[in-house]
């Protein structure tokens, strides 16, 4: 037990549920203010409106009182990046503090109208799909852009994606995998889904050139990422719990899950536990221990000498950023060990830490410039190298690159799938 545990056990309060319980508050008392974690933040080294992980996370949280909002209002410009807590020599969980400070901040305040539609992808996506046309010229014009962001707040600048005009599940209603030894089964996220449906497709197609039979689970929605994000925990929670009950039958059949958006597997496998007190979920538990993202699950095939694919050669070279929720794993970067299996490819490695969009946060009006600086170094980079792609794993950072570089950004899935020799070009399918 903390000192800070005991202080607050000293008040004659009735106990109840810690939401980020012993895992969270427990690792405060750790905290040496070595500063490590203000050195690496993206977003306090670029503005003084967020003046650090350290001091509005352990630092501020232990004059906290359970239960009280926070009145820190410098909370709601950290972009939950969580690249505090991956730096963190004594393992304090800053990212995870700060999520929590920040909701009850938002819980004080109320939620504005642009944060309630923006983290709930699947109310856009239904409303935007059926009319892609008509939407997408409306997200392309910019005295409509510059309208939505007197209206909503939405910076007529940021990168949002197109529309599809089609699903990736009806796709894959009509699909059949064929029978094979090994079952995975596919997570494809809002992304895929509404905006990038060819991205699924190559994953269904690169998963059963390995000999998988792919299972796409029905239901799937939304993984509540974006309102954990923007402190809607709540209704965050309704869309975790549906989530996972709609994968854990798969899971418990002992059927691996494998997700192509990294954001997303990292928020089933980890961060709802953990943020969201879910740790207790029978079926987030068990679909958490079958999650894998892609790239993560190939490496695994590749290292058991179970990816039987012929690489072709591919002369052209790549950039590749990690985003911060892919390194939020904790397994390494295996797109470039994949990539690096690919003959006459020349991979680019960018060390930028984060692009500086973060899911919704970039996008925002009172984010967006300081998002881009953020991401200046890294934008400078992928110019810099004049490379014929951009890789990344996160698709609101493959966004967010290519509005701001105009350097065309793929998942690695789609390097692979070309390499494979199942596709012919990087083409746009929106």
């Amino acid at each position: 037990m903390g000192i800070t545990d005991a202080i607050r056990r000293s008040h004659h309060e009735p106990e109840a549920p810690d939401v980020l319980g012993d895992l969270m508050r427990g690792t405060l008392d750790h905290c040496v203010k070595c500063t490590i974690c203000e050195t690496f933040c993206p977003v306090s080294n670029v503005t003084p409106l967020f003046p650090g992980p350290k001091t509005v996370g352990p630092q501020a949280e232990r004059f906290r009182v359970r239960g009280e909002e926070s009145v820190d209002q410098s909370l709601d410009y950290c972009s939950g990046c969580g690249v505090c807590t991956q730096v963190c020599p004594q393992g304090v969980h800053i990212a995870e503090i700060n999520t929590q400070a920040r909701a009850k901040l938002k819980e004080r305040d109320g939620f504005s109208l642009r944060d309630r539609i923006i983290a709930r992808p699947p109310l856009l996506g239904r409303a935007g799909t059926p009319v892609a046309a008509l939407a997408n010229k409306t997200l392309a014009n910019r005295p409509l852009r510059l309208l939505g962001e007197k209206v909503l707040g939405v910076h007529h600048k940021a990168a949002v994606p197109t529309f599809a005009g089609r699903t990736f599940q009806r796709w894959a209603k009509k699909h059949q995998s064929q029978p094979a030894a090994r079952r995975v089964a596919y997570f494809h996220g809002c992304g895929a889904n509404w905006y990038e449906p060819a991205v699924g497709e190559k994953t269904v197609a690169l998963l059963e050139a390995i000999g998988c039979q792919v299972d796409v689970p029905r239901g799937q929605s939304c993984c509540g990422l974006p309102l954990q994000s923007n402190g809607q925990f709540e209704a965050a929670r309704k869309y975790v719990r549906a989530m996972a009950k709609t994968l854990a039958p798969a899971a418990r059949a002992g059927v691996d899950i494998v997700g192509t958006s990294t954001s997303c597997t990292l928020m089933l496998k980890r961060e709802a536990r953990e943020i969201l007190d879910l740790m207790e979920d029978a079926d987030l538990k068990v679909v958490s221990d079958h999650m894998y993202d892609i790239c993560e699950y190939l490496v695994t095939r590749h290292d058991n000498g179970e990816l039987p694919l012929q690489l072709q050669p591919l002369p052209m070279t790549v950039t590749y950023h990690a985003p911060c929720q892919q390194q939020g794993h904790g397994v390494g970067k295996p797109a470039l060990e994949l990539m690096a299996l690919i003959p006459d490819l020349r991979v680019i490695e960018n060390d930028a830490t984060c692009c500086g969009v973060a899911g919704t946060y970039g996008i925002k009006r009172e984010k967006y410039d300081i998002a881009m600086k953020v991401g200046s170094g890294l934008f400078a980079q992928i110019q810099d190298a004049r490379a014929d792609v951009a890789v990344c794993d996160s698709e609101t950072c493959r966004w967010h690159i290519e509005g701001a570089t105009g350097v065309r950004s793929v998942h690695p899935i789609e390097v692979l799938h070309r390499a494979a020799g199942l596709s012919g070009d990087f083409q746009r399918e929106a």
